[in-house]
């Protein structure tokens, strides 16, 4: 009997058998040329076929599971797709396997042609990705490697607080303060070295030190949080121009052209200061107009809370569950920025425009003296342990219930 070569193999049946009782191979492989002898004509006789190899070696799969038997019949072909077609359908015409009742149905009839195709395109791009991997780089790939790895490698600490920096703080006559470390980097990485980070929401005693001697400009982010960093420096350091990236946007992800666009736009420290004391105002007289806060002694009395005011509270706090967070409010009700629980004491001090703290935790005397200090207005808790009188109100989930 012959055997069909798998190079000249062009389809293959693919079949799925049933039976209601236990069967073994050799009864399918009977089975199969048995009940399909003379069904399809003399040009079509399956055993003719096998011995002249245009039928491979018929492969069956059996498993036997509580008294019944289903399977696989895999069948290679280098007929034409008709005829393969036809032998395929001459397969689900079985309807007795041994002494069983059975059910032969053909799941799919594959192109070897195309399942090799597929392969080859695969394989193709596996080796196309592997040789573009390692094929050497063109001079400027090198230099612009090189160039950008040194760059990086300038990054340093300065002062005692060691903050990180570019190289040469000492010999700038000005100096870029950002944020954070990603953002020195990003820095470095498009040629600006003169640039040192503060590395925390408080400024450290080194930027204080520095401002009194050099030319300082603030680049922050483009959100509240920005905002918040502009106005605690404009409060304890000599800041000179001021840099916020655009909107939604952090210095660490800006492009070399975002960068220097933003440099070229710098805001003198006389004009944010300006700007700043006109949206104070504009905030104050409204508030005043309707008596919703009234002053005395140089302090805000405790007022009612107003229903827009306490669902605000709420779901801020709602928000915070579980993360053991804080929210810094100010006196719009929009959230200037989200801190640790840890780092809520520190993160306030020096801080004079956040109206109020919306907390997951418990307010301690701690919580409640700094907010003092800093004229909080509102420390919004899920508990407090206050059991004496604060100039802050304090507010736990029963109040806003």
């Amino acid at each position: 009997m012959g055997k069909i070569s798998p190079v000249s193999s062009k389809y293959i049946v693919h079949a799925q058998i049933q039976t209601e009782g236990i069967i073994d191979r050799p009864d399918v492989i009977g089975a199969i040329f048995g009940q399909t002898e003379g069904l399809l004509g003399a040009d079509l006789e399956l055993r003719e076929l096998q011995r002249s190899g245009r039928i491979g070696r018929i492969d069956v799969k059996l498993d036997t599971k509580s008294g019944k038997t289903e399977g696989s019949i895999v069948i290679p072909s280098s007929l034409d797709k008709t005829e393969t077609a036809i032998i395929g359908a001459a397969l689900e015409t079985i309807q007795r396997i041994g002494p069983c009742n059975a059910n032969v149905k053909i799941e799919k009839i594959e192109d070897v042609r195309i399942s090799k195709r597929n392969f080859v395109i695969s394989r193709a791009k596996e080796l196309l990705k592997t040789f573009t991997d390692s094929v050497l780089p063109d001079s400027q790939e090198i230099t612009d490697e090189v160039f950008q790895a040194v760059r990086m490698m300038g990054v340093s600490e300065y002062g005692k607080d060691r903050l990180p920096s570019g190289p040469n703080i000492d010999d700038a006559e000005e100096l870029i303060v950002v944020e954070g470390r990603a953002d020195v980097l990003n820095l470095l990485k498009n040629g600006i070295k003169n640039v040192i980070a503060l590395n925390g929401t408080s400024v450290p005693q080194t930027i204080i030190d520095l401002s009194k001697k050099k030319v300082l400009t603030i680049f922050v982010d483009g959100d509240r949080g920005g905002d918040l960093i502009i106005k605690e420096l404009l409060n304890v350091a000599e800041i000179d121009y001021v840099i916020k990236a655009p909107d939604g946007k952090e210095v660490e992800e800006l492009t070399k052209k975002e960068i220097h666009k933003a440099l070229r736009g710098k805001i003198a420290i006389e004009q944010v200061k300006f700007d700043l004391e006109g949206k104070t105002l504009e905030r104050t007289l409204p508030l005043k107009q309707n008596n919703t806060r009234i002053m005395q002694s140089g302090r805000i009395m405790k007022t009612a809370l107003t229903l827009q005011q306490k669902s605000n509270f709420k779901k801020m706090l709602d928000d915070l569950i579980g993360t053991r967070g804080a929210y810094f409010i100010d006196a719009e009700m929009n959230i200037l920025g989200k801190v640790p629980g840890s780092e809520l004491i520190q993160s306030l001090k020096g801080l004079n425009s956040v109206y109020a703290i919306v907390f997951d935790g418990s307010i301690n005397e701690d919580i409640a003296q700094t907010a003092e200090i800093n004229d909080v207005r509102y420390i919004v808790g899920i508990n407090s342990k206050i059991t004496s009188d604060t100039k802050a109100e304090i507010l736990t989930t029963k109040d806003l219930t």
